[in-house]
């Protein structure tokens, strides 16, 4: 059992945190939710002993205790599986799941057998059948996630915290792990689930807390809350409808693909995307979906296929080449391959958009800064300016900056991969309504998304992959989830388009 009441906690006088409390009973699945900068990671950390707190008291099992460390509160029973994973690559899955608690027999000499067989046997509890000896590199990001989930396993914790557990997994993998949780339950582990997917809160969870703003708004049993009032204690106010009404008027055709195939990841891949639709990629981790769009921007060769823009055969070889017939990308990681994170907001816009600000290499600043004032202010972003620095930005900002580096180039065709992962419920509504507007200038937008309400709430048609093929094709008026999950699980394997 676990209570945390008073807390606060201020960096260079910025306060983050203030008068908090929260509370976890043994055996319970407890949920903590808000917006992007609300100080749910930062309360987790002072728990963990990562963070030092400024005022407050923590109790475990009735104790006072004051962790030092992340490795004080581990030898209490409390471990953390983070948002960003904490694999090494280069070492097999075995040794990543065993990293800081190897299993030695004198002089440091590792039990290699031995733990190959019991991480063997917790990944098989978990659902992963993999071979151990692997190096973990070389698995899904969602098997990785699997494999941060043994490591708390393994160290017998009793609170498990869980940082977006399931932002990389499928919805079988989510399955897996719901079963996994159940049953750590039922033996008394309890869980701090922190996640903005609400469907899983309602899903898994017993109670929810609620921040917003580094402030305890109120503590709710799930069975007795519902959707509405927890958006609103989160957000304070009224959020409306989820996904904004589409008035956008689809034109005629301009992206088309035919036959496109890229070697063991996608093959024979055939559609049409229209001026002004929102079509939607749809399918489970692995599909292919993210193969077919990086090919479509030139970053992986295709083997085979022809693209079509405005009806004109065109070669995207590269990047640059795909920038120049107009196509723009906002990828699945914003944080590796969408932003600079050192780099200020400014610097992050400009990398696509020098040109606009510039004349034979050299840079007007005026112009620049006018270009970026401009951008941010037309998607919201927050910040304390246009220098504050990418990775101090919370996660719905960071995602504005994505796609405000793409939207100054004035792209016509815009593929957004996951374009709200990890994005708090009020900035997802920001951003769909961003991308609502775009279709409504438009701009033709390829959207992969694996939350399928989003799917169903935002596109216009569904294309659904399965093992590298398109299995099916559902237009607005036959989208329901379970139709979309017959195609991605491999249904009938017939092509309706």
């Amino acid at each position: 059992m676990i209570e945390m009441t008073g807390i606060d906690k201020a960096f260079s006088g910025n306060v983050v945190l203030k008068d908090v409390q929260f509370s976890l009973a043994d055996g319970e699945i407890h949920a903590l939710m808000g917006e992007n900068g609300a100080g749910k990671s930062t309360l987790m950390k002072i728990l963990t002993g990562i963070y030092g707190r400024d005022a407050g008291v923590i109790k475990v099992d009735g104790q006072e205790v004051d962790f030092k460390s992340p490795k004080e509160a581990e030898a209490m029973g409390i471990a953390v599986i983070h948002q960003e994973l904490n694999i090494l690559p280069d070492l097999t899955v075995a040794e990543n799941l065993f990293l800081g608690n190897e299993k030695t027999v004198g002089m440091g000499i590792l039990k290699t057998k031995e733990m190959n067989r019991e991480a063997s046997r917790i990944l098989k509890q978990l659902g992963l059948d993999v071979d151990v000896k692997t190096p973990a590199g070389q698995l899904s990001v969602g098997k990785q996630q699997i494999i941060e989930i043994a490591k708390a396993i393994e160290t017998h914790a009793k609170v498990i915290i869980m940082d977006e557990p399931t932002a990389a997994l499928t919805d079988r993998e989510i399955k897996t792990l719901f079963k996994t949780i159940r049953k750590l339950q039922s033996q008394g582990v309890s869980f701090v689930y922190i996640s903005h997917r609400m469907e899983e809160i309602f899903a898994i969870c017993d109670r929810i807390t609620i921040l917003r703003d580094g402030q305890y708004i109120g503590v709710r049993v799930i069975k007795e809350t519902n959707f509405d009032e927890i958006v609103k204690m989160m957000v304070g106010r009224e959020l409306g409808d989820r996904f904004p009404e589409r008035n956008a008027s689809i034109g005629e055709v301009k992206l088309e693909v035919k036959g496109l195939t890229r070697n063991d990841y996608c093959q024979d891949i055939n559609f049409q995307l229209r001026k002004g639709e929102v079509l939607a990629l749809a399918g489970l981790m692995g599909a292919g979906r993210t193969e077919v769009a990086e090919a479509l921007f030139g970053y992986r060769k295709m083997n085979k296929g022809e693209i079509f823009i405005d009806g004109q055969k065109v070669k995207i070889s590269n990047p640059i080449q795909a920038k120049k017939h107009g196509i723009g990308f906002v990828t699945e990681d914003r944080k590796s391959e969408g932003l600079v994170v050192d780099f200020s907001i400014k610097d992050n816009i400009m990398l696509t958009n020098l040109d606009k600000a510039s004349k034979m290499g050299v840079i007007n600043s005026k112009k620049e800064s006018t270009f970026v004032s401009n951008l941010m202010k037309k998607l919201g972003v927050r910040s304390s300016g246009a220098m504050q620095t990418a990775k101090s930005l919370s996660g719905g900002n960071q995602q504005k900056v994505v796609i405000a580096k793409w939207l100054g180039d004035a792209p016509e065709i815009l593929i957004l991969d996951e374009p709200t992962r990890g994005v708090d419920i009020g900035a997802k509504k920001e951003i769909y309504q961003i991308i609502n507007d775009l279709a409504e200038q438009g701009v033709a937008i390829l959207m992969i998304s694996s939350e399928l309400p989003e799917v169903i709430g935002m596109a216009d048609r569904v294309l659904v992959m399965h093992e590298g093929k398109i299995t099916g094709e559902v237009s607005k008026e036959e989208m329901t989830q379970e139709k979309i999950m017959h195609y991605a699980t491999g249904g009938d394997k017939v092509v309706q388009i």
